[in-house]
């Protein structure tokens, strides 16, 4: 269902009925919107005795916060910070090599960005005690 809102920008219940998901039942349907506008995926407003439904966030960004929950997750749960992080190291080495280089290239750039922000927090600190 976010597919045809993703691809229609926003819709009503029928107006999904009629183009997308003609095999579910009316109420199916509402339910669903309902769950996922409850759930916060979904912003809703009313159009006469119906509400129309917009996603909140782009598909992009709805992958990004789903893959960065998870991983939260997974490495809260994990009694070894490095098990998580080796089956993440395994499963992109087995998708795609250059994944792995991403990954490295990533991981080197935000090493280089926590470094510069230490060295100017460590800088600023120094200033306020002089």
């Amino acid at each position: 269902m976010l597919d045809g809102l993703w691809a229609k920008g926003s819709a009503t219940v029928r107006e999904l009925l009629e183009t997308d998901y003609s095999d579910l039942a009316y109420t199916t349907l509402m339910t669903t919107l309902d769950r996922l506008f409850k759930k916060g995926l979904l912003t809703r407003s009313e159009e006469g005795r119906a509400f129309r439904y917009t996603p909140r966030m782009t598909r992009e960004e709805l992958h990004r916060e789903a893959v960065s929950d998870a991983l939260r997750q997974l490495l809260d749960v994990s009694s070894t910070s490095n098990l998580p992080l080796s089956f993440l190291v395994e499963i992109v080495s087995e998708r795609d090599t250059k994944l792995l280089d991403d990954l490295g290239t990533l991981v080197e750039r935000k090493r280089r960005e926590l470094t510069e922000r230490n060295r100017h927090g460590q800088s600023r600190r120094a200033k306020e005690t002089d």
